[in-house]
């Protein structure tokens, strides 16, 4: 990694320690009205401790894999909330929750694993590679990606998705659907499931080394079927290669704090900023941008203060990262060959 490449990843890590230490440090106001720093202590410190972790390990998964569908998709608009995977994650999840939940005869050990495993990121794993082969599928024009069409696809699913999440909260006990109404528009838990928490590290970390040692296929694959064969990649395998890791991350990341809107989107294009197109540097750097952003997002939330409590999370995500997503469709649909509908 040279000198350039070194002093991005830097930024990106002093953004990402930046964003935990005010995440820590900001505190809701007198009589929990306004704003207010102070550091943690007593029963508060595990509850920020928490919420740090949790945005960490949500915002790595997402930056990731935002990345490996923009390589796998050869889209720049491509990313998990975009193209549905956060929704059909949700949606497998709070199904088989309800399932559990509702059929008891449905008590067998094995069964109960695949419906809760890993807090839903079994089932939501299973929907989130659903969701992508549907889209996929639709979102070929004669047999080639269209990026636009793939967008379209994405983003019906994804509402017929969101729609049937609503249908089956709607099912579920009076007592839980408090819980899964706050869960659907995105929260950063602060007593989060630790286990899971660390899980979705360790498959950053795993899934990020493969994707940095598969670095200069995934440049090669950037161009054509035809020039990446003759560049000797694999494509078949490369691309089940992307195709589960961007799932399995994406339901991850709904299993901690539920559907997230545009942080996937946002990270990897922020590392390309910073660090240009290498994939083997962005597999590193794209992880610490969504990171940074989910931390720095839940650290400005705590000092919204809605009259009603905080503002929740997946709804200023979506408020910052909606224009960025336009910006970036009209610069692609600018350029010389670009897009048209």
């Amino acid at each position: 990694m040279n000198a350039p490449r070194r002093w991005g990843v830097a930024v990106l890590g002093a953004l990402l320690l930046l964003g935990c230490l005010a995440r820590l440090l900001i505190a809701p106001g007198v009589d929990g009205h306004g704003v207010g720093f102070a550091l943690p202590s007593g029963e508060v410190a595990p509850l920020r401790m928490g919420a740090v972790g949790s945005a960490l390990a949500a915002g790595m998964c997402l930056g990731l894999s935002g990345l490996l569908l923009q390589s796998l998709l050869r889209n720049p608009l491509a990313a998990p909330f975009i193209l549905g995977l956060s929704a059909g994650a949700g949606l497998a999840a709070t199904s088989a929750a309800w399932i559990a939940a509702t059929m008891t005869a449905l008590s067998a050990e094995w069964i109960s694993f695949l419906l809760a495993g890993g807090s839903g990121v079994i089932p939501g794993t299973f929907g989130a590679l659903a969701v992508l082969a549907i889209v996929y599928c639709l979102g070929r024009r004669r047999g080639v990606l269209d990026p636009l069409t793939l967008i379209l696809a994405g983003t019906v699913v994804a509402t017929m998705c969101g729609a049937l999440t609503l249908l089956v909260q709607s099912l579920m006990p009076p007592t839980s659907r408090g819980e899964s109404w706050m869960w659907f528009m995105g929260q950063v838990p602060e007593i989060p499931h630790w286990p899971l928490v660390f899980a979705a590290v360790g498959l950053v970390a795993l899934i990020g080394a493969i994707a940095a040692r598969l670095g200069s296929a995934l440049d090669a694959a950037s161009t054509s079927d035809d020039e990446a064969t003759s560049l000797g990649v694999s494509l078949p395998k490369l691309r089940l290669v992307l195709f589960l890791g961007a799932g399995v991350l994406a339901a991850a990341s709904v299993a901690l704090c539920g559907p997230i809107a545009f942080v996937g989107f946002v990270a990897p294009h922020l590392a390309r900023t910073l660090l240009g197109a290498r994939h083997r540097a962005l597999a590193i750097a794209s992880p610490l941008a969504g990171g940074a952003i989910l931390v720095w997002a839940d650290a400005v939330r705590q000092a919204i203060d809605v009259g009603a409590g905080r503002l929740p999370i997946g709804v200023l995500t979506a408020l910052l990262g909606g224009p960025v997503f336009l910006i970036v469709m009209r610069s692609y649909r600018a350029r010389p060959g670009g897009w048209s509908c």
